[in-house]
């Protein structure tokens, strides 16, 4: 009897990974990586350590950030593009109460993938 058990663990690992393969890409939730794992990976990949490192990648994301507000594309090779578009204001419809409103004008960071990313993903 033993024996008749022991098949049915490895028949739903079979039917988990079949369902995990059907699935769509929407369905499954992407990990996500900290600033903190970011810093250890710069801190890794050089001669810097944690500190540093941490320090760097402030800087980086600080001159990143400044340039988007004074309105300038920020290109970063192999990664792509961050730029600030501009939207227009619009017509909307309030959820729950189909109540019409106005969307005012804004802006958005937009980003445009490097074409070499885009073909190794």
């Amino acid at each position: 009897m033993a024996k008749a058990t022991t098949p049915k663990p490895a028949a739903k690992t079979a039917a988990k990974s079949t369902a995990k393969s059907t699935a769509s890409a929407k369905d499954v939730a992407p990990e996500k990586i900290a600033k903190t794992q970011i810093i250890d990976a710069v801190a890794d990949k050089t001669s810097l350590n944690k500190k540093q490192a941490g320090e760097a990648v402030a800087v980086m994301l600080e001159v990143v950030i400044e340039a988007l507000k004074e309105g300038k594309h920020v290109g970063l090779p192999g990664l792509g593009t961050f730029s600030v578009a501009h939207t227009a204001e619009r017509q909307g419809v309030r959820p729950g109460t189909s109540e019409k409103i106005t969307i005012p004008a804004g802006k958005k960071v937009r980003f445009k993938v490097a074409s070499t990313l885009k073909g190794s993903l």
